[in-house]
């Protein structure tokens, strides 16, 4: 759906939520972008009574047969993200790449919601050279190889050339990268450790999520347990496919959701956690230069370790 317009609709019938009703009549918007469209009063409401045209305020308005609803969707992002004078933690660099220890909150490159303040655009302003370096990834994504979470802390490998790029990507690909996560989970799993192999589709009922889907694509996810704790336990966890949001479906669909992930585990937590304790605790690749191979860690996050000492 074009960006940058403003539709007008007349409601035909009795909705009891203006968000569930927008979902079905502009079924290129999700859900969650209408409340978001809402939220950040994009959208105004003119009563068929005749009462003046207002600002909806709540996704769950109810509107009614007549009624006019109107839809201002703002213009896309520019394409080319801007360099921002955002802290790096830079594990390793050189002429050909550069591994970041990514913290928890940071977006890795610009998207709806988040065009300021973003691994991108942090990377664009130290190093200059990156702009334009668009391979297969689009030019919002300059240099950047594979992705984490906002949430998820820890290394993520950027590139600095187009040849590397390719490479690092060919990499991923054959599945010779070697992705070590640290996630500490409620309860114990059954074994000491395991193999979770469950295919992986969007949530029918919530297309911003990820669900189990006999339809889904692969999955695997390697677990192997480091430390038990009273009611959780501290996992080891490596990757095999690199779904979205894999480590936290799977670890959900096991019974052990990870530790202060509201969306897939348990909205509160003891902890005093205020994000999910996933870490990309190792990486480790074929440099694409000479082939050597790098073997890189990033200690847990200030919050992390905190969580750890206490327990």
């Amino acid at each position: 759906m074009p960006q940058g317009q403003t539709i007008r609709l007349t409601v035909n019938q009795t909705a009891p939520r203006l968000d569930k009703y927008l979902a079905a009549a502009l079924s290129d918007l999700s859900r969650a972008r209408i409340q978001q469209l809402i939220r950040e009063g994009k959208v105004l409401l003119t009563p068929a009574s005749g009462s003046p045209m207002r600002q909806v305020v709540r996704p769950s308005e109810a509107v009614e047969p007549g009624d006019v609803v109107t839809i201002h969707l703002p213009p896309p992002p520019p394409q080319q993200p801007e360099p921002e004078a955002v802290p790096l933690d830079v594990v390793y660099e050189d002429e050909w790449l550069v591994v970041i220890n990514k913290p928890a909150g940071m977006v890795v490159h610009p998207a709806h919601g988040h065009h300021h303040g973003t691994l991108v655009n942090a990377l664009l302003a130290r190093y200059p050279d990156l702009a334009g370096l668009t391979g297969a990834t689009g030019p919002d994504r300059p240099g950047i190889v594979h992705r984490l979470d906002r949430d998820t802390s820890g290394l993520l490998v950027v590139a600095r050339r187009a040849d590397v790029l390719h490479r690092l990507q060919a990499q991923f690909k054959a599945r010779t990268v070697d992705k070590t996560y640290l996630a500490l989970v409620f309860g114990r799993p059954a074994t000491d450790q395991g193999i979770i192999d469950v295919p992986l589709g969007r949530d029918p009922r919530n297309r911003q999520k990820f669900a189990p889907r006999a339809d889904g694509k692969p999955a695997r996810t390697h677990f192997r347990v480091r430390e038990y704790f009273k009611q959780y336990s501290l996992l080891e966890i490596k990757l095999e496919t690199g779904r979205t949001h894999q480590i936290r479906v799977h670890l959900a669909w096991l019974g052990c959701p990870v530790v202060g992930d509201a969306v897939y585990g348990r909205r509160k937590n003891s902890l005093g956690l205020r994000r999910q304790f996933l870490h990309a605790w190792r990486l480790a690749f074929d440099h694409p230069a000479d082939g050597r191979r790098l073997a890189l860690t990033a200690p847990l996050a200030p919050d992390l370790a905190a969580v750890l000492e206490m327990l």
